[in-house]
């Protein structure tokens, strides 16, 4: 199909065909991942999820470019994918790497609408939907690796992230060609926020055309810093009052 635009050329919105590394990345899940292109293609598009321009060229820089995240990401690790928006990069590693047990964290209604569809449709049983705000899950969620893809500047990310991961975790930020230059520009920013180390990785390399910039940011022992480690211990204060009931009353 070509749409015409207004006071510009005209464009083709039509779905490509998975070029052949698709197999290579997707193995026997590759039926699932064309299924996930199509419903970015159509519902996607029509709710205003991903652009129409997007389209054809969904599979290189879009399914693929996040799939190939999968080569950096530990063995039968937990992850929470925060700001998913459509599903990346969390529906393509969650097709790529099954052993992995992820959570699409996104605050729009509509967003997680359509995500719950395509977990339903695709029978990701490795894929859980979670409607809610980073900041607002510090103490509920606890996991291994948290993912973001073109959410904020890497401080930001920084902040609403690294407080979700278990000590010792790691954020990886897809970030494109800047992801040295935002290390460079916000490395007080990642101490403050309990991060030991980062680094920028290359992810798919001789797989995708152009390979996926990683931004890998290892938390300590207190990951977020010291108002996150408050929040959780605040957060674990709650649940255990909540399990146990009110506090009793001493008698007089």
């Amino acid at each position: 199909m070509v749409e015409a635009v207004s006071g510009a050329e005209e464009f083709s919105t039509e779905l490509p065909e998975p070029p052949a590394v698709a197999q290579e990345v997707f193995g026997d899940r590759l039926p699932k991942a064309v299924r996930y292109a199509e419903l970015l293609a159509d519902a996607g598009v029509k709710r205003g999820l991903i652009g129409p321009r997007e389209v054809p060229r969904l599979w290189e820089r879009h399914i693929l470019n996040c799939a190939v995240l999968g080569e950096v990401l530990p063995q039968g690790a937990s992850l929470c994918d925060v700001g998913s928006g459509a599903g990346l990069p969390g529906i393509p590693v969650a097709l790529a790497r099954p052993d992995l047990k992820i959570t699409l964290l996104e605050p729009l209604l509509r967003r997680t609408t359509f995500l719950e569809e395509v977990v339903r449709q695709l029978e990701l049983e490795n894929v859980v939907v979670l409607r809610g705000r980073a900041e607002e899950m510090v103490g509920k969620i606890s996991v291994d690796v948290v993912t973001a893809r073109a959410v904020a500047p890497l401080d930001r990310l920084a902040g609403w992230g690294l407080p979700l991961l278990r000590p010792y975790g790691q954020m990886l930020a897809l970030k494109g060609d800047s992801a040295e230059q935002e290390v460079a520009e916000h490395k007080a920013a990642l101490q403050r926020l309990g991060a030991e180390e980062w680094s920028v990785a290359v992810a798919g390399e001789g797989v995708v055309e152009t390979p996926t910039h990683v931004v890998r940011v290892q938390a300590g022992e207190s990951p977020g810093g010291i108002r996150a480690a408050a929040k959780r211990a605040k957060a674990a204060r709650g649940s255990r009052t909540t399990r146990g009931g009110s506090p009793s009353r001493r008698r007089r």
